[in-house]
């Protein structure tokens, strides 16, 4: 039998057609547009014109105002004056006022309290989280962040009130106490009147109580998250190995951590260093100048008569410039400290 009597019987032949159309075996050519590698840059360029208009430009006009002499002449709506340029005159004039250095003696000070208060209070908060229930965890957590929810404003006008000399009550608590208690605690046994938002020493010691009662949750929520990804069969070997629970959390838990620590002791200096909002309505205004921090006296400088936005502006571009190289020098410790390991 020969081959063409097979093919006009229905046998198979290679070069018959089968019905579907062939596959072309050369190269498609790309669809034209945007490559896609560029396409994530593309996505960010709405949010990165919307952060330069409400931030980099504010910034770079500041900068600005802080080498020029820009007052009431300068801002009125009826012929407003150009500024002048005045260089480094506004700089130097901060640099020898004595308020100055107090405010930044100040910002310092409450700075590192504040900062180590609230890292220690919220990582103690955030381990006991982690040993309760699920859901008495969340009934405490819910709790806790109400207070974090409050605004600076509030915050200031609540505990203003708590420390009020005539309607306080802190002071009306005070005078519950026996007047033996009273006198071997603090020396006195009266404390109807007693002036808390008149001096600084005070003025800060409530400061920080209310920057530690409002900070404290979101740093204790952040531990409690790093902790659920921490393995439960580390804490089982360290237990059966007879380790203290001081000595679990250092050799343990504060290494697995340290990603989480860097970036709550980073927030909480930035936040810490330009508190301005508790303080202002603790003083109802810029009042006591020994109490003064430099976003205070930044305020006071630029808005208070006579104003000069120049200096207040200088006095903000310093406190910025502080603010970078206090996280720059502990990004780069934090660095140093994870190339050793």
């Amino acid at each position: 039998m020969t081959d063409t009597s097979i093919a006009r019987r229905g046998g198979g032949n290679a070069s018959a057609p089968s019905g579907r159309p062939r596959r072309s075996h050369r190269p498609q050519k790309k669809a034209s547009g945007l490559n896609p590698k560029y396409i994530p840059y593309v996505l960010l360029i709405p949010g990165l014109a919307v952060i330069g208009a409400l931030l980099l430009y504010p910034m770079i006009q500041v900068f600005v105002i802080s080498f020029q002499k820009v007052g009431i002449p300068q801002i009125r709506d009826v012929n407003p004056r150009p500024a002048e340029w005045l260089g480094w005159e506004n700089y130097t004039k901060v640099f020898e006022n004595d308020i100055f250095w107090s405010s930044l003696r100040n910002t310092v000070s409450f700075a590192v309290i504040a900062v180590t208060l609230t890292l220690a209070v919220g990582t103690a908060v955030g381990v006991l989280l982690n040993q309760l229930s699920k859901r008495m965890s969340t009934f405490v957590i819910v709790g806790i962040m109400a207070a974090w929810a409050v605004p600076p404003v509030a915050q200031g006008v609540i505990w203003r009130w708590l420390f009020d000399a005539e309607a306080g009550i802190i002071n009306w608590a005070l005078n519950l106490l026996p007047d033996f208690l009273s006198n071997a605690l603090f020396g006195r046994a009266d404390w109807t009147g007693e002036p808390w938002t008149n001096e600084a020493f005070t003025i800060y010691l409530i400061l920080i109580l209310m920057v530690l009662w409002s900070s404290f949750p979101f740093v204790a929520v952040s531990v409690l998250a790093g902790l659920k990804g921490i393995p439960t069969e580390l804490y089982e070997a360290a237990r059966v190995d007879g380790s203290s629970p001081w000595r679990t959390f250092w050799k343990i838990t504060f290494p697995l951590l340290k990603p989480v620590f860097a970036v709550l002791t980073i927030l909480s200096i930035i936040w810490d260093f330009k508190v301005f909002s508790q303080l202002y309505t603790l003083m109802n205004g810029p009042t006591v100048r020994e109490a003064f921090n430099l976003s205070v006296f930044s305020f006071a400088e630029a808005f208070k008569a006579p104003p000069k936005m120049g200096s207040g502006a200088a006095i903000a571009v310093i406190l910025t410039i502080i603010l970078l190289i206090v996280t720059a020098f502990y990004v780069r410790q934090m660095l140093k400290s994870e190339e050793l390991q």
